[in-house]
């Protein structure tokens, strides 16, 4: 440590502690300085030596945005893993990253916004790639390592500082800024919050993210979560940093509140601490907290406290030391380390789906390779530039030899005629020769989509023939024989000038939909049709304006390059998958599960052609696939930079796959419940509470070993309960095997999941080795949230300890006996209800009590909603029953035999939703019943308590 110059303010002490620094510069500033510390892109106070900072750095599988860096596997894939260590080293090679490339470039930020901490509850989530699992206890094991992994491993000081995205109970993009979740408090406290509350109490996250969405009808920057709970699992200051545009959102599209300054002071009370809004210019956030303080909805101490958490994340940085703190010199970038590493991450997260004796391949095998992404390394939205690069295609060239390897890409082929007999044609140009690689297969990264230096399409000619991929829904991309795709950029001009299709909005997609006897050519990122004029080939000019109607000649088809290529060979390795940037990404969710047609029919086409066919999905999501007559399947998440080396060593078994799944696969869209019901326990969603048959269950994947379990033993230990077990690599061949350890309750009180991971090892053991593998339960994580007592509560009973290779492939089971807190009636004479305090309810969402804390209910189609309230104890009797309620309806209540005992309705609407009335009826019970409450109109339930 080197101490500061006798001189130098305190906060520039690096002997003194944090919050003595912080509170030391903050009082430095003036009232205008600490409102700009408000605004993502923090400006350089020169007086105090102080430099500028930027919250928000993106860094979810690699550093992104800010140009080449080593890529790993995309988060679902790093889920796939199930391997917290390797997350953590991930996470390590991400920070020197960072380290390495802001001392080239002061853009570079050390504010991670990363990882994504939302479980997969619905695989239709446009971005399920950016998840780890379904499952919140994994998802919380994996976010801890990967913040462990970004924050180092100094005790003081931190190499990054993440923050934890999506803050709350986030899984649609469907009007993402505006929709609401329905949240009860059993799957609020067991499944939302439990996968942020692991890794905020691992202490090494420096602070969350409000996600776009309302949770209860309020929204997140406005979350009296972000107070209690957040804030009370850690000890250490914790900054908020709201998501892109969100605080404009609260009055723009949400219409929350009816100014600007009541939105972002109301944000900052509940505990947002950095505005992420209007990009780089700070002016008008800063305006808004000036105008705010001077209209008194701000007072200078709400800056203060808000402008501390941030310098606390500085401090800690190491920013303000004489030296910059341990890490200013850790500058690791692209090491063969980080290159190792990334191949190492994308083998462990390979997962053989099945496997009827097809894999390993031989080692002299001719190998057809076939598909859409055979020849491609896809990125994401949140993908750093790929340095380095191994498609399949090439993996198994470099492994198999390419005289062995026979490449079918299997493409559509088509050329477009106009109105006018003329053809679409491409015309040459310099530069345009093909997208441009590095000896290492790496794409260009400055070769970019929808480049305006390229001539436009024009006609004439015989045409140029185009690639096209279906993509499903119809979604094409039209490739030029360069490689370019079509694009539209902001001149409206259709250009051969894409590498791959990406951008915010994506400009190199199309539709052909059919008008007349040919048809149109839509350009799906403005909405508009392609044109065919004097000034050449662009889109139109209005969204409804007229549109060329093309006659398609279809040339060639994908299915048949397919067939020949798989006739052959002795196997068939057909890659399928998605392009991250189409169907399923930040703001668009999926429609379907389903394979898209093109890709189903290249699959039939190579199996009819060679039984012998390997299916290697490579995705960001989840397939409904029929798979029954595929000999062998794989599924692997984009895998960066080394996704094909890592494809051919496990086909061809140089290492074994060790992946398993993170999330259900649905066999059916029909056993998916609607993408915003956020109640899991009634929709049975997740492994936790689905009864049909999953195509593949949580948790699995298959190895090319055979994994024996045996000696069982599972007993109470203290406050614990221990569980172990003997492992043994019953196969011929070195493997990982992820065991996995589920609970159940045997006889609950309320509906608890049908099976809940508890805890998984991954063990890698030679053939003929036995492992023995333990885990200590504490007793507390069996409890479930009990809505009657508002807090948690570990109920007494059987509870049957499950061990096996997946959800439901269970090996072996015993059942233990615990003590716990017995299910008491509720004390509605004592303690009232809670409206949203239900045990089930039936057509009926959680609205916002008022707009800074609490719950209420309100039937979902105004008309009628149902609620039941379980043993609710009247004790020796009531006489009354008390109601608030707001808007207009009425309130029913009847107790279990169905009998109507009170019925309570407003004079007369409220004069607002937050304007409650105060409403009592006669009711006259006493002892324990259920109670049945029905809703009628559009009016709020918030509360009910008994009067005797």
């Amino acid at each position: 440590m080197t101490a500061a110059p006798p001189s130098s303010p305190p906060f520039r002490d690096p002997r003194l502690p944090f919050a003595r620094r912080a509170q030391d510069l903050c009082s430095r500033l003036t009232v205008e300085e600490k409102a700009a510390f408000l605004h993502q892109f923090v400006p350089a106070v020169e007086r105090l030596g102080v430099a500028a900072f930027r919250t928000g750095q993106e860094a979810l599988h690699g550093v992104a945005w800010m140009g080449p860096a080593t890529v790993f596997p995309q988060a679902v894939g790093l889920g796939a893993t199930w391997n917290p260590d390797l997350v953590r080293r991930v996470g390590e090679a991400v920070s020197r990253e960072l380290r390495a490339m802001r001392a080239r470039d002061e853009r570079v930020g050390l504010n991670v916004w990363a990882p994504v901490v939302n479980p997969l509850r619905h695989p239709l989530w446009g971005r399920n790639e950016e998840g780890y699992s379904e499952d919140a206890r994994l998802t919380s094991v994996l976010a801890a390592a990967y913040t462990r992994g970004l924050r180092g491993d100094h005790p003081v000081y931190w190499r990054s500082a993440p923050v934890l995205k999506h803050w709350l109970a986030h899984n649609n993009e469907t009007d993402r800024d505006t929709a609401s979740s329905s949240v009860r408090p059993r799957v609020l406290h067991e499944f939302d919050l439990r996968a942020f509350r692991g890794a905020v109490e691992a202490g090494a996250v420096a602070g969350v993210m409000p996600a776009y969405n309302l949770v209860n009808g309020r929204p997140n920057h406005v979350s009296p979560y972000l107070r209690d709970p957040l804030r009370t699992w850690t000890d250490q200051e914790l900054l908020v940093c709201s998501d892109a545009g969100a605080p404009s959102n609260l009055v723009d599209s949400e219409h929350y509140f009816d100014t600007h300054e009541q939105a972002l002071a109301a944000s900052l009370r509940a505990g947002v601490d950095s505005f992420t809004d209007h990009g780089e210019d700070s002016a008008t956030t800063v305006g808004r907290v000036l105008k705010a303080l001077g209209e008194g909805l701000l007072t200078e101490a709400d800056l203060d406290r808000a402008v501390t958490r941030q310098l606390s994340v500085r401090l800690r940085l190491g920013e303000f030391d004489p030296d910059g703190g341990p890490h200013a010199r850790d500058l690791a970038f692209d090491t063969p380390e980080h290159r190792a590493l990334a191949q190492e991450a994308a083998e462990q997260s390979v997962v053989l789906l099945r496997n009827e004796g097809v894999l390993p391949l031989a080692p002299g095998a001719r190998v057809a390779v076939v598909g859409l992404l055979a020849d491609e390394c896809k990125v994401d939205w949140y993908s750093g530039a790929l340095i380095r690069s191994r498609t399949p295609l090439a993996g198994l060239r470099e492994r198999f030899g390419a005289e062995r390897v026979e490449f079918a890409e299997g493409a559509d082929r088509l050329v477009l005629r106009t109105s006018a007999g003329d053809f679409l044609r491409v015309p040459g140009a310099a530069g345009a020769s093909g997208p441009a690689r590095d000896a290492e297969g790496a794409l260009d990264p400055a070769l970019l989509t929808g480049r305006t230096d390229l001539p436009p399409v024009t006609t004439g000619g015989t045409g140029t023939e185009f690639a096209v991929v279906d993509w499903g829904e119809g979604v094409l991309t039209l490739r030029a024989p360069d490689g370019r795709l079509l694009s539209v950029a902001e001149d409206g001009y259709v250009r051969a000038s894409a590498d791959r299709p990406g951008g915010w909005v994506v400009q190199e997609t199309f539709r052909l939909e059919p008008r007349g006897d040919g048809h149109l050519l839509r350009h799906l990122g403005t909405g508009r049709c392609v044109t065919v004029g004097a000034d050449g080939v662009r889109v139109a000019e209005a969204a409804d304006g007229a549109g060329e109607v093309f006659r398609t000649v279809w040339t060639a088809r994908g299915e048949e390059e397919a067939a020949r290529a798989a006739a052959g060979a002795d196997v068939v390795v057909v890659v399928a998958g998605n392009d991250p940037h189409i169907n399923g990404r930040e703001t668009q969710d999926r429609r379907t599960l389903r394979l898209p047609g093109h890709q189903e029919r290249l699959l039939r086409a190579a199996l009819a052609a060679n039984p012998r066919t390997v299916l290697a999905l490579v995705s960001s999501y989840p397939y409904a696939v029929d798979v029954d007559r595929v000999p062998a399947v794989l599924w692997s998440a984009h895998g960066g930079q080394a996704a094909g080396t890592a494809l051919a060593r496990v086909l061809a078994g140089d290492v074994s796959p060790s992946g398993r799944l993170p999330q259900t696969w649905y066999a059916d869209d029909a056993d998916l419940p609607p993408l915003l019901d956020y109640d899991l326990i009634a929709s049975r969603q997740t492994y936790l509470y689905f009864e049909g048959e999953p195509l593949f269950p949580f948790g699995h994947g298959l190895s090319y070993a055979e994994f024996a379990y045996q000696d069982l033993s599972a007993r109470v230990e203290g406050d614990a309960v221990r569980v172990s077990f003997s492992l043994t690599n019953a196969g011929g061949v070195a493997a990982a095997e992820v065991a996995q350890l589920y609970v159940r309750a045997v006889s609950p009180s309320v509906p608890r999941p049908r099976r809940e991971l508890l805890a998984h090892r991954r063990e890698v053991l030679e053939p003929g080795r036995t492992a023995v593998v333990s885990f200590d339960v504490p007793l507390p994580e069996l409890a479930f949230w009990d809505v009657a007592l508002d807090r948690p509560r570990l109920e007494g009973g059987a509870y049957e300890f499950l061990v096996g290779a997946s959800a439901e492939d269970v090996r072996l089971r015993a059942t233990v006996t615990v003590d716990g807190e017995p299910a008491a009636p509720r004390a509605v004479v004592e303690r009232g209800i809670d409206a949203a305090s239900f045990d089930e309810q039936s057509g009926v969402e959680i609205v916002d009590r008022t707009k800074v804390e609490g719950d209420a209910v309100t039937p979902l189609d105004r008309d009628h909603g149902e609620l039941l309230y379980r043993d609710c104890d009247f004790g020796s009797g009531v006489a009354g029953v008390v109601v608030e309620v707001s808007g207009t309806g009425s309130v029913e209540l009847s107790l279990g035999d169905g009998s109507r005992v009170a019925r309570l309705a407003p004079e007369g609407p409220t004069a607002g939703p937050y304007d409650y009335a105060v409403l009592s009826a006669p009711l006259a019970a006493h002892g324990v019943h259920d109670l049945r409450v029905r809703l009628r109109g559009p009016l709020r339930l918030a509360r009910m308590g008994f009067t005797g």
